[in-house]
């Protein structure tokens, strides 16, 4: 079984105008709603491709409540703590000549809460796989993902990880299956900027060499590198097709590589699916869907 864990799950509404003028009226020509979080976009994506998971987190309020209802009926299995005090949040994606975000801050996670968390976490085994992905709000500890991969080493649970610089950096002492930095995140990493793909298979296999056991490295529009925990490095294209919309396409990735591993353990195959699924999503207005992503696959 896939869990994940998103911290500070949101309902995104987007606007979309033809133009926006700050301190006036204006008036939109669409709007639509996304329910969101980085953990929340991996379910999605392997409930899609009939993967089992659970998504774990918290969530308050009545937009709590919304989100929660909104992911069961499309078939994502949530086992989310609800919170007494506050509400989920909702971001809002203003889209009109430049794009604007408003992201708001989220209620506060209070101890008992987090030990509600754990207490879920604790009966994982062996078999399963937990996704931490995102940043940690500022209500909870900062080295939140170190305390739960801690905690559960001992299980050896397959750990991947998406997170950026010292979040990312601090997990690999406790060997995770997977980590995902993009090429950029990799170079903020070592404090450099990578041009080549030698550079971005030279620092993957540092971040291997400090414990990683695979690191799946994005590209955007040029692909993907994938360094194995055999250390062969591997290399993929992304299919052709129009970009519209580039929000979950990592999130989408990291569900694909998951999903593609555990259907053969082969990470050829892992790496096919990441691809196929991260352009699938980029290539549509939501996250990806199976027919979607299995139409990419054939192309790869």
């Amino acid at each position: 079984m896939i869990y994940t864990v998103t911290f500070n799950p949101a309902i995104d509404y987007v606007v979309e105008l033809v133009s926006f003028n700050l301190g006036e009226v204006n008036r939109t020509t669409r709007e639509y709603m996304n329910l969101g979080g980085k953990g929340v976009n991996v379910s999605r994506v392997l409930t899609n491709l009939g993967v089992k998971n659970t998504a774990l987190g918290f969530i308050a309020g009545f937009t709590g409540d919304a989100l929660e209802k909104g992911l069961n009926s499309m078939g994502v299995t949530t086992d989310f703590i609800k919170l007494n005090e506050g509400s989920t949040r909702i971001n809002v994606n203003i889209k009109g000549v430049t794009e604007t975000d408003i992201n708001a801050r989220g209620p506060e996670i209070p101890h008992s809460s987090i030990e509600k968390l754990f207490l879920k976490l604790d009966n994982l085994t062996q078999d399963d796989t937990l996704v931490l992905a995102g940043s940690i709000p500022a209500s909870l500890p900062s080295d939140m993902y170190e305390r739960i991969m801690g905690r559960l080493y001992h299980k050896k649970i397959r750990f991947v990880v998406d997170a950026t610089k010292d979040l990312l950096v601090k997990s690999l002492k406790f060997e995770p299956f997977l980590i995902k930095p993009n090429s950029h995140e990799l170079g903020e990493i070592f404090g450099l900027e990578l041009k080549t793909e030698n550079e971005i298979v030279y620092y993957a296999r540092e971040l291997k060499k400090q414990g990683a056991r695979n690191v799946l490295v994005s590209m955007a529009g040029n692909g993907a590198i994938l360094v194995d925990e055999n250390n062969i490095a591997h290399r993929i294209g992304t299919p052709k097709g129009k970009v519209k919309n580039s929000v979950g396409a990592g999130d989408s990735m990291v569900a694909g590589f998951c999903a593609g591993y555990l259907e053969k353990q082969d990470y050829k195959y892992a790496l096919k699916m990441g691809a196929a699924a991260g352009s699938a999503s980029a290539f549509s207005e939501g996250l990806a869907t199976k027919d979607e992503v299995f139409a990419l696959l054939k192309t790869l």
